[in-house]
């Protein structure tokens, strides 16, 4: 993922694996039926990416950037909340039509469904906590130590592949990861960048810990940035939202979303 946050969010995902949130735009859609709603997947606790906020309410750079391509676009759209590790199995189900959701295209999950023009791109990075003194982020550098990752994330497979005998945590969901990292329960940490900013940048917690080591960028586990995904026979939906994708990009939408979460451009 390029991907759970506070309150009671986890206890909503584990009661319900989907759920509908919130319709919006216009009333035209594109699918099989003219009054078709294009459901929309998001995970709902990836910050600030897309979470629920203190009424429940998702929020969120993914979720302000849908909204803008289903305007753009003239579709009806809704948000259901879906549990990470199952998305592509439930798109591919047909459970909803789009996932929104900070999803990395990577080669294998191109393998599976299509995915739109990128929207926006972040490297990797490890994170440990300030004075841990570690030498490095090689795996030599972290064989003694604990590594944390999230499950069903591109960081946990990369983990596997070039960090297989370091000892590692695999953790349910990003907020988890980040008190397990804080309360000392992992030594080191590996996350997409954009999304452990928020939490290093702007909560208490985060502020126990900061980034080591560069950038890592691998487009086989990390692909190409985040898009959006789709089943690879919905020609029509995928060209709908390349098209509002490049205007949004093109007009101010785009930046001034950007804007509101990050003090630097994404794109």
């Amino acid at each position: 993922m390029l991907r759970l946050n506070s309150l009671d969010r986890r206890k909503i995902l584990a009661l319900a694996c989907m759920v509908s949130i919130a319709s919006f735009s216009q009333p035209r859609a594109i699918s099989a039926s003219e009054n078709d709603t294009i459901r929309i997947a998001v995970e709902g606790a990836f910050p600030p990416f897309n979470y629920l906020d203190s009424a429940n309410q998702l929020q969120g750079f993914d979720v302000e950037i849908a909204k803008a391509l289903c305007e753009t676009a003239k579709l009806k759209c809704e948000f259901v909340i879906q549990e990470w590790t199952t998305m592509i199995p439930s798109l591919l189900d047909k459970r909803y039509d789009a996932i929104i959701s900070s999803m990395s295209m990577s080669a294998e999950r191109r393998e599976k469904v299509s995915f739109t023009q990128k929207y926006y791109d972040s490297p990797s990075i490890f994170i440990s906590r300030k004075g841990a003194g570690i030498a490095g982020t090689a795996p030599d550098d972290l064989k003694d130590l604990k590594l944390g990752v999230t499950s069903g994330t591109s960081q946990e497979a990369y983990a596997q592949k070039f960090y297989g005998d370091v000892s590692k945590t695999v953790f349910k969901a990003s907020p988890d990861l980040y008190k397990g990292l804080a309360d000392g329960d992992v030594d080191i940490i590996m996350e997409d960048k954009l999304a452990v900013y928020d939490w290093l940048a702007n909560t208490r917690a985060g502020s126990c810990c900061e980034f080591l080591g560069g950038d890592i960028k691998d487009a086989e586990y990390f692909g190409d940035g985040a898009g959006i995904a789709l089943r690879p026979s919905d020609r029509q939906l995928l060209a709908k939202f390349n098209a509002a994708l490049e205007t949004i990009q093109s007009n101010d939408i785009y930046d001034t979303i950007n804007a509101k979460y990050f003090p630097f451009s994404i794109r």
